[in-house]
């Protein structure tokens, strides 16, 4: 089954879509088959895989509606095993028109349900700039998020109220939803403040932070105007090497995840006596950034085990 992220964060200018085009990329050039679904109206990733949005015969839009099935929507992009459901400004509408269907914040997880068999290996969506009724939907349907944090003096304000969102999504909709890693985006360091927001979110979510950083690149901004990923743009660029080694990363562990449920499931295959006796065993594998203890309770809601639920959120003030 394709593992479905959600590239979330409701400031908008952080390298988002930036981060969903060439992440969908380099991973289909590394032999995963990948669909993107563009969730924002504005198409900024439909437009960054040169997708003329004015021809579309169907798009994310009349999915959400019921009105046509993913399968029939998505299309092939310039580099090979990459999908694309594109975007059209009638989305833009959608928040709207969705308030008075049933189950609206879920509209996004039946559609990709209707997706036959092994189609894709994983699925990402991009997420508009918002945490309204599009956001929500993506939420709903993912497995875990991907927040892309700009290493800039703005860039931590509002996450504490992402952070919130994804928990009481969590709590209340999608229970399987966690974090799948922060990423940070247009790093330039040569500045001190760069490296002062590095060492804030690295000490606030531990190894949830991606060790590969996107550095601020003048030919990620000039590949979207070409139609093109940075990985068919400018493939020896220091933004495709970036980006290439993130794929890298998620494929390493996804693998680890894989190999882990088949650990368990061959597990729970066998007789387990504890259970037979009626108790059951607290102790759990230690999360990142942990330091290695166990918990008796261990419930992690937003999969970021290490933090600590007292502690702050880091701010802008505190990276000065």
């Amino acid at each position: 089954m394709a593992k479905r992220i959600a590239v979330c964060n409701q400031k908008g200018g952080v390298g988002k879509t930036t981060t969903a085009v060439n992440l969908s990329a380099a991973l289909a050039i590394s032999g995963k088959r990948v669909l993107l679904i563009d969730l924002d109206p504005q198409g900024n990733a439909t437009a960054g895989l040169g997708v003329e949005r004015s021809g579309l015969r169907g798009s994310i839009y009349e999915a959400l509606l019921g009105q046509d099935p993913l399968e029939s929507i998505a299309i092939p992009t310039r580099v090979p095993d990459l999908f694309l459901v594109p975007s059209q400004p009638s989305l833009s509408g959608a928040e709207v028109e969705l308030v008075g269907l049933p189950q609206r914040e879920g509209r996004l997880k039946e559609a990709l349900d209707s997706l036959t068999g092994n189609a894709y290996d994983l699925i990402l969506v991009d997420s508009p700039p918002s945490l309204g009724l599009l956001t929500l939907n993506a939420l709903v349907a993912a497995e875990s998020v991907l927040i892309p944090l700009q290493c800039e003096y703005y860039a931590l304000e509002g996450l504490s109220q992402l952070l919130e969102t994804v928990r009481l999504v969590q709590e209340g909709l999608n229970p399987r939803l966690s974090i799948e890693g922060v990423l940070l985006t247009m790093a330039d360091f040569r500045t001190k403040l760069t490296n002062d927001v590095i060492q804030e979110v690295r000490q606030f979510f531990g190894s949830k932070v991606y060790d590969v950083v996107i550095p601020r690149s003048v030919r990620l901004s000039e590949a979207p105007s070409h139609g093109l990923p940075i990985a068919l743009f400018d493939p020896t660029s220091v933004g495709a090497r970036a980006y290439r080694s993130l794929a890298e990363q998620l494929n390493m562990e996804r693998e680890n995840e894989d190999a882990r449920d088949s650990r368990v499931g061959q597990r729970d295959s066998g007789p387990d006596p504890g259970r037979e006796c009626g108790s059951t065993s607290t102790t759990q594998e230690p999360g990142p950034g942990s330091g290695g203890e166990s918990t008796s309770t261990g419930r992690d809601p937003l999969g970021t085990a290490g933090i600590n639920p007292g502690e702050s959120i880091p701010t802008a003030e505190t990276a000065r």
